[in-house]
């Protein structure tokens, strides 16, 4: 749906409202920021730097397959926020699990971890 206004949004009940916020769990959002080593990948980056981006990229696919991070958002706008995660771990487990990232410890990332409350199945559409 492309949206204009509110006026093309579907109606909710008040009785649908209710039953959809009673189906929500806690989830754990990770904001990732550019820490004090964090220079931008390509061909004028640091490849030590883009190496260190690699291995974690490839431990946030592998936190996904294990069921643990199901959505990952990269994020490469500049404003310092690297990405955000949406885990299915408590804020506690969250903070281990980041804190053993290759990137978090190689000072090229820092984050914060938020507990949240979403509804089970959602999911980001595959076409846009």
């Amino acid at each position: 749906m492309k949206y204009t206004d509110d006026g093309d949004l579907p109606e909710v009940s008040e009785e649908e409202f209710f039953e959809v916020r009673q189906a929500a769990r806690p989830y754990t959002v990770m904001i990732l920021r550019a820490g004090p080593a964090f220079r931008m990948p390509g061909p004028d980056g640091d490849p030590r730097v883009t190496d260190i981006i690699m291995a974690h990229g490839k431990r946030n696919l592998r936190l996904k397959l294990a069921g643990l991070m199901p959505i990952i958002c990269p994020i490469g706008d500049g404003s310092g926020v690297t990405g955000i995660g949406v885990f299915d771990a408590r804020p506690e487990d969250v903070e281990r699990i980041m804190a053993a990232d290759p990137g978090v410890q190689a000072g090229v990332f820092t984050f914060d971890v938020h507990p949240c409350r979403s509804f089970p199945g959602s999911a980001l559409p595959l076409s846009g």
